[in-house]
C-alpha cells in the first residue's frame, strides 16, 4: 500500500504519455508552438510500463492516461493492452479532447480501456473554435457518439468561462442528460500559460446557473474523487470540480508521471523527481526509492488552499495531464 506523508492512501496514478496537443485551448496552451519533445527524451511504453507494474503491485487500482492529447501518441492501444493484460480489473481510463476518438474508440475498447473523460466546452462551432483555436466541434461530437456506440463509459468535462461559454452551462447539461452521461463542470484553474484575459466561473456561480432550471441536492464527494456531486430533482447527477474549495485536497489519492519520467506529487506544485534513468536501465529498486520520496514529500494541499491565497501555477497543465 502506498501512503503519503500525511497518511493518505495513494491508489491513483495519472500517466501523461505526451505533452503534444492538436488544440490550442485558451485556458491551457494558447501560445505554444506546434512542436514536441524529441522522441528520445520520452520514456517508451515499455519503460513506462515497468514503473506502472511496480505501482500496481504496491496498491494502485486506478490509472488514467493523459497528455497533452494522449491519442496523438502512436500505438497507444498497445500501451493500454499492456496494462490491461497485467491487471484486467484495473480502473483504466483516458482524458481526451475527443478529436481523434471516432477512429480510435474501438481499438481502445478492444485493448481494455474502460472509460473516457472528454472535454466539451461548447456546442456552438464558433465558440468551440474560439476556445480551441481550431474548427473542432463536429469531430469531437462524432467521437463522443462513437465512444458510446462501442460501449465505453463516458463523462464530459466543461470549463465555464465568463463571456465565452458561460451561457451554455445548461445546454451542455441537456446534451449529457439526453445521452445518459455525466457532466462535470471544472472551475478554470489559473496558470501562467493561459490567455491573460480569461475569467472563469467559481462553483457557486455555476450552480446558480443550474438552479435557473433545476432544483438540486448536494450529494458530496464520492470517495477520493475531486468532483463534488449533485442531483437534480428528477434524478440526474452532475459534478463540480472546485479546486478553490478548502476541502478539495483532504482525500487526495493521486500522483502523476510525465512522458519524460517525472513523478509529480501535486498538479499545482513545480517540484518533481525523475525515475527516467532508473527505468531506462531496469533499476526497479531505484525507481521505487524515488516513488517513496515523492510520496513522503507530497504536499497536504494545493497552494490555492494555503492561507486562502490564490497562487497561479507556473507548471503547464499539458505537461502533467491536468
Amino acid at each position: 500500500m502506498l501512503i503519503d506523508g500525511h497518511g493518505r492512501v495513494v491508489n491513483y496514478l495519472r500517466v501523461s504519455v505526451t505533452e503534444r496537443c492538436n488544440f490550442r485551448c485558451q485556458y491551457c496552451m494558447p501560445e505554444k508552438p506546434f512542436s514536441w519533445v524529441p522522441k528520445e527524451n520520452l520514456l517508451s511504453f515499455e519503460e513506462l510500463f515497468l514503473f506502472i507494474k511496480v505501482a500496481i503491485d504496491e496498491g494502485v487500482t486506478k490509472i488514467r492516461i493523459t497528455g497533452g492529447e494522449p491519442l496523438l501518441r502512436e500505438d497507444l492501444d498497445s500501451f493500454i493492452e499492456m496494462i490491461s493484460n497485467y491487471k484486467p480489473d484495473i480502473d483504466l481510463a483516458i482524458t481526451t479532447n475527443g478529436y481523434l476518438l471516432s477512429d480510435t474508440a474501438q481499438k481502445l475498447k478492444d485493448a481494455g480501456l474502460k472509460r473516457l473523460n472528454i472535454s466539451l466546452d461548447s456546442l456552438k462551432p464558433e465558440v468551440a473554435y474560439k476556445i480551441a483555436q481550431k474548427d473542432v466541434l463536429a469531430k469531437v461530437l462524432k467521437g463522443i457518439d462513437r465512444a458510446l456506440e462501442v460501449g465505453l463509459g463516458v463523462k464530459i468535462n466543461m470549463v465555464p468561462l465568463k463571456g465565452i461559454n458561460d451561457n451554455e452551462i445548461l445546454d451542455i447539461m441537456e446534451f449529457c442528460r439526453e445521452r445518459d452521461i455525466k457532466v462535470r463542470y471544472i472551475e478554470y484553474m489559473e496558470n501562467h500559460h493561459a490567455t491573460e484575459t480569461l475569467r472563469g466561473m467559481h462553483g457557486k456561480e455555476i450552480l446558480t446557473k443550474v438552479k435557473e432550471r433545476y432544483k438540486i441536492y448536494a450529494l458530496g464527494r464520492e470517495g477520493s474523487s475531486p468532483s463534488f456531486n449533485y442531483r437534480t430533482e428528477d434524478g440526474y447527477e452532475f459534478g463540480l470540480i472546485d479546486p478553490h474549495k478548502h476541502d478539495f485536497c483532504e482525500s487526495c489519492n493521486r500522483i502523476r508521471l510525465t512522458a519524460e519520467g517525472h513523478l509529480i506529487p501535486c498538479l499545482y506544485f513545480d517540484e518533481a523527481l525523475s525515475i527516467a534513468k532508473h527505468v531506462k536501465r531496469g533499476d526497479i529498486k531505484g525507481a521505487t526509492e524515488v516513488l517513496s520520496k515523492v510520496l513522503r514529500d507530497k504536499p497536504k494541499e494545493n497552494r490555492w488552499s494555503i492561507d486562502n491565497q490564490e497562487d497561479i501555477s507556473s507548471r503547464a497543465f499539458y505537461q502533467t495531464g491536468g
